[in-house]
């Protein structure tokens, strides 16, 4: 229903656009008007998904008292925004552990108590995004570069909920996203780190270069990020995620295995759909 939703909003911009085209100029720029205009509407929608998943969330899954470990990422804006409003409203009391500078900076600018793990080391519930969840609740994590923190955040939680839009959403890891699995490593392994996983998988390991500076990505550990593209789709993630921990020079992979007891994605009508692992 969504998809569809989509493709009927890009062929109403794409009609409209190039009717003014027509009517005013006819110049090759009104398909540069339809494709921005298509682009837009697509991005407007899967905002709306995502609030309403983290909103949901938030309300079906946060009491007052709770420790709160907070997510990284787009959809995980929108749940410290519902959290704001609960502490505001419901005079709740929460205190909120950040898994990344982001989302230490979130819970600053929303007025929310600032806790970590050495104070808190023990939470109530974590609440983080994923850039995909498969039919057996195993997720891929780090698109973002925080996968490390998320995890030890997530593992210090009694419960750990993920909240997305409805293209995370799959029956198998790669089957919408694309990019691979994220992998942590010390600088000055990358390079055998790439070749063992190689080895032992097949499938391409990149290196992730920075957009914004010349260089490779840098995490909030000084770490760097290989996205390994796996070609296989029957692996047994929690041998893999194992196997990939004993290399040495890796700290961390973005496998989410046994971790998720509950998972919220959201539509662009503002309807969620609940997932609960069968078995937590």
């Amino acid at each position: 229903m969504q998809l569809s939703l989509l493709r009927g909003l890009s062929e109403a911009s794409l009609s409209f656009a190039s009717s003014i085209g027509c009517r005013t100029t006819g110049l090759p720029g009104s398909t540069l008007l339809s494709a921005s205009h298509s682009s837009s509407a697509a991005m407007s929608l899967l905002e709306s998904a995502k609030k309403a998943a983290a909103f949901r969330a938030v309300d079906e899954c946060v009491k007052d008292k709770d420790v709160v470990g907070v997510g990284s990422g787009s959809t995980v804006v929108y749940a410290v925004e519902r959290l704001a409003e609960r502490v505001k409203t419901e005079k709740l009391q929460l205190v909120c552990i950040p898994t990344s500078f982001q989302a230490r900076q979130l819970i600053v600018e929303n007025n929310l108590v600032l806790g970590d793990l050495s104070l808190y080391p023990s939470l109530d519930i974590a609440i983080d995004g994923a850039d995909e969840v498969d039919k057996d609740f195993t997720a891929i994590k780090g698109g973002g570069g925080c996968l490390t923190q998320e995890k030890i955040v997530a593992s210090c939680a009694k419960r750990f909920v993920v909240i997305a839009d409805y293209t995370k959403d799959s029956q198998i890891l790669g089957e919408q996203y694309k990019k691979g699995i994220p992998i942590e490593v010390i600088p000055l392994a990358y390079v055998p780190v790439m070749n063992k996983i190689k080895a032992l998988y097949g499938g391409n390991v990149e290196l992730r270069m920075a957009k914004m500076k010349a260089g490779p990505v840098v995490t909030d550990n000084g770490n760097f990020i290989l996205d390994w593209v796996f070609l296989e789709d029957k692996f047994n993630w929690e041998s893999v995620n194992t196997q990939l921990n004993l290399i040495p020079g890796v700290v961390e992979t973005g496998l989410f295995v046994n971790m998720a007891e509950r998972a919220f994605f959201g539509y662009a009508d503002g309807s969620v759909k609940e997932k609960t692992c069968p078995q937590k």
